[in-house]
């Protein structure tokens, strides 16, 4: 049975950094942990926090978790890919993903439509600028490189810093099959939000057609898949699965619209399109404490490691048994001792 890497999941912020983060990288470094990773929405960014607290670390992996497309133009995600990859030693992942239309429209003011078509370009001109063999240019409808237009001045150009290598990994947020298909064709890994083992094999065709795509860089062999494990030990299961019904009320019913919510579809491939039609009703309706409390403890144990510390123990079987490469968890230091030790 192969060996499960374990990555701290730093996230995005609430109302204010985190107090404890400092701490807890330090204890991610020093138990040897793989990676640590940050986040972000629509308040603090991904690559500031990254930067911070990464800078008082030597080995774990630096990476995004993830930096959303409509915040940066390619070539700057590119400049902040090369800059922090210096600084930290060739140390950076650079995770990206497209969000959803209710943050890209209404909070970047760009627009929504062709996800894919988007993504794909996206990660081209990165690539292109870290290759760094030539002036960068691109002829695809949403990134146009010189732009056409305006004073009718722009050259191409080509990064005036010699990237520390020249191919980053990048791994692809994705929950939709289509955009499961693209992060297997041309990404390096990929982030499933939720993970459920025991469900991963509904998302196994769309991986299986992007690995057998025509000049797709990885093969099942050697994608990483980043699966997140929140992990809350506690004596009671109920108990613990009250901590995380909250957070699955909240995407399923309040992240995204009615029409448009893939982490809702997400539950729904899973097999829980009742119970998250219920949870959205009433999430949109107000009722978010009655939201949460709609959650099933089986949908919480199926994307969570939540119970006693021999219940988590036997629960890793499926998570080691299944697609995943890496565990990222969050909780505080003694969580991150106990899976330390349940991984070792």
């Amino acid at each position: 049975m192969k060996d499960l890497k374990l990555g701290l999941q730093l996230g995005y912020w609430s109302a204010g950094p985190p107090p404890n983060a400092t701490e807890l990288v330090a204890e991610a470094e020093r138990l040897a942990f793989d990676s640590i990773w940050t986040a972000e929405s629509y308040g603090s960014d991904a690559l500031t926090p990254l930067a911070w607290w990464g800078a008082a670390t030597n080995n774990v992996r630096l990476g995004t978790s993830l930096c959303q497309l409509s915040a940066r133009s390619p070539a700057a995600m590119a400049m902040a890919a090369m800059t922090l990859d210096h600084l930290s030693g060739g140390r950076f992942v650079l995770g990206l993903g497209v969000s959803g239309p209710q943050v890209v429209e209404g909070w970047y003011g760009a627009p929504f439509p062709k996800p894919l078509a988007r993504t794909r370009e996206y990660v081209d001109i990165v690539r292109k600028v870290l290759l760094r063999d030539q002036p960068v240019t691109n002829d695809g409808e949403h990134y146009p490189l010189p732009y056409p237009g305006g004073m009718n001045l722009g050259k191409p150009l080509k990064s005036i810093v010699h990237p520390l290598r020249n191919d980053i990994p990048i791994i692809l947020g994705a929950e939709g099959p289509k955009n499961v298909a693209l992060a297997a064709e041309i990404a390096d890994g990929w982030f499933p939000i939720f993970f459920a083992p025991k469900a991963m094999g509904s998302f196994q065709a769309a991986l299986d057609e992007g690995f057998a795509r025509e000049g797709a860089r990885r093969s099942a062999k050697d994608f990483e898949v980043l699966a997140f494990a929140p992990t809350i030990i506690h004596d009671d299961v109920e108990a613990a699965a009250d901590l995380y019904r909250p957070a699955v009320a909240l995407y399923v019913g309040g992240m995204g619209a009615k029409e448009v919510n893939f982490h809702f579809d997400v539950f729904c491939r899973m097999g829980y399109e009742a119970e998250a039609t219920k949870i959205q009703d009433l999430y949109l309706d107000g009722k978010k404490d009655e939201a949460a409390a709609a959650v099933p403890t089986q949908m919480v144990e199926d994307i969570a490691l939540v119970g006693p510390k021999e219940k988590i123990r036997d629960d890793l079987e499926g998570w080691r048994e299944s697609m995943a490469t890496s565990l990222l968890i969050n909780g505080d230091i003694a969580t991150m001792r106990t899976m330390a030790e349940l991984l070792g």
